[in-house]
């Protein structure tokens, strides 16, 4: 299994309409991003490691704002709660497989330990910032085959530019709407005053039923396969380096159920859907030199732009997962490839 070089644009699909795309229409169109993986196959296995630093430095001492959306909250995250109390985030976004998300915790963890020798001795605690899916309909999770190690190489591995999408990392194991589905990317250019600003998205795709899924043509493709309930989930990371308050940032991250909703997702019981979404700009210090700190804040008037950037960049990213990730046999069936029925219904 590996991962198909043929993005949803690559491959016919048109979206009309829409903001420009970064260069990359990646989330590491963002500047100061990087993004690495460890995929493990073989043995029953079919799952990985996703990292994603979002910006340079020591993101304990020099935290990002943030803010996390939940749509459905049938899921096992890590470190939600105090994202949402305050605002942000102080160590890399991990996402892996639904049973080892402690394993990434402790990973995060330990990372974090050795970068800052006062943690939980003369200041407080870290948060680390784990989320998941579940790729048991592929892979052997019972066999926890994820380890710190390759958290940890994940973590190095990350870099700017260009990166593997479909089924790489986390997204290995992962299906949507009856095709094999995984890791996906997507990003949008806003012109704001005469600054230009970038929203990226990144998706960790594994939700939708056989036969629910819409193209941007409206076309529903199926995988000649008998539909399934709902139960899977979808994570969705959103960068951007427009300054945004809090209250923003959870504003923009909701609008990526609008792109959700636009594929045909209906938040089914048994899904875990939810957002994460953080700002390069003006970052929040552990320490900080002085009792306030100024921050820029985008005009409530204008915010409508991002919103739309963000169902945009969340519909695409979705669509590539599905387009980059390789048909793959299942333990009870076969995903096939999207990209496959795309190029069988050409237009």
């Amino acid at each position: 299994m590996s991962s198909n070089q043929a993005s949803a644009r690559d491959l016919g699909l048109r979206f009309e309409g829409h903001l420009p795309t970064g260069p990359l229409n990646a989330l590491t169109d963002v500047a100061g991003v990087k993004l690495g993986h460890v995929t493990l196959q073989g043995d029953g296995l079919a799952t990985g490691v996703t990292a994603i630093i979002p910006a340079e430095g020591n993101l304990f001492r020099s935290k990002l704002r943030g803010a996390v959306d939940v749509i459905n909250g049938f899921g096992k995250s890590a470190g939600l709660m105090q994202l949402a109390e305050l605002g942000t985030i102080e160590t890399p976004i991990l996402l892996t497989n639904t049973l080892n998300v402690g394993t990434c915790t402790e990973a995060l963890v330990r990372r974090a330990l050795a970068e800052n020798d006062d943690i939980g001795r003369t200041t407080g605690t870290v948060n680390a910032l784990v989320c998941e899916c579940n790729d048991g309909s592929i892979s052997d999770i019972r066999a926890l085959g994820v380890t710190q190690d390759h958290a940890a190489e994940a973590l190095k591995a990350a870099a700017p530019g260009a990166f593997a999408q479909g089924a790489v990392g986390a997204g290995t194991g992962m299906t949507a709407f009856g095709f094999k589905a995984g890791i996906g990317s997507a990003s949008r250019l806003l012109e704001i005053g005469e600054e230009r600003f970038t929203l990226g998205a990144l998706v960790l795709a594994n939700f939708g039923p056989a036969g629910q899924l819409m193209l941007p043509d409206g076309r529903r493709p199926h995988p000649k396969d008998l539909a399934e309930r709902e139960q899977g989930s979808v994570i969705v990371i959103l960068g951007t380096d427009l300054p945004l308050a809090d209250r923003q940032l959870q504003r923009v991250a909701k609008r990526a159920g609008a792109g959700l909703a636009r594929l045909g997702a209906f938040y089914g019981h048994g899904s875990g859907d939810l957002t994460v979404m953080f700002t390069t700009a003006d970052r929040v210090e552990h320490d900080p030199a002085a009792p306030f700190a100024p921050q820029r804040r985008l005009s409530d008037d204008l915010i409508d732009l991002a919103f739309r950037a963000a169902a945009e960049a969340t519909q695409e990213a979705v669509l590539n997962a599905l387009c980059h990730a390789p048909g793959t046999r299942g333990h009870s069936r076969y995903y096939p490839s999207l990209a496959d029925w795309l190029k069988e219904n050409q237009q």
